[in-house]
C-alpha cells in the first residue's frame, strides 16, 4: 500500500471498524485478518489493538472477555448504541466528502476535456 494509502485509512480507520463491528461481535485478530482479507494487507496488528482501546474509552463498544481455546480470554468487542450514532455520523460525512471530492474529480475532467 502506498505511503498515500496509508495516510488516508488512518483517517477513515475507526469508522471501518465500527461498520465491522456494526456486522457481529469480534475480537481484534477477527477483525485485522477481515481487513487483510479483503485487500488491507499492510494494516498491523498492532494498528487495530490501539483503535479498539480508544473506542472503548469513548464509550462506542462493549467488550466481554470471552474464554479463548488457547491462551487467555479474548476480548470480544460489540457495537453499543453510542457507537451506532459515532458510526452514522461517519458515513454521513463519507458520503459528504467523497461528493465533494467526485465533484472536483469531475470539474478536473470537464476541464481536461475542454483545454
Amino acid at each position: 500500500m502506498g505511503n498515500q494509502m496509508t495516510e488516508m485509512l488512518k483517517g477513515t480507520l475507526e469508522g471501518i471498524v465500527l461498520a465491522i463491528l456494526a456486522r457481529r461481535s469480534a475480537y481484534g485478530y477477527e477483525i485485522t485478518a477481515w481487513l487483510r482479507d479483503r485487500g488491507f494487507s499492510d494494516i498491523a496488528e498492532g494498528t487495530i489493538y490501539a483503535l479498539l482501546v480508544r473506542v472503548e474509552q469513548r464509550g462506542f463498544v462493549d467488550v466481554a472477555k470471552v474464554p479463548s481455546e488457547k491462551g487467555p480470554p479474548r476480548k470480544v468487542y460489540s457495537l453499543n448504541a453510542k457507537g451506532r450514532e459515532q458510526l452514522a455520523e461517519f458515513w454521513g460525512t463519507w458520503s459528504v466528502l467523497t461528493e465533494r471530492i467526485e465533484q472536483l474529480r469531475d470539474n478536473d475532467n470537464r476541464q481536461d476535456e475542454g483545454a
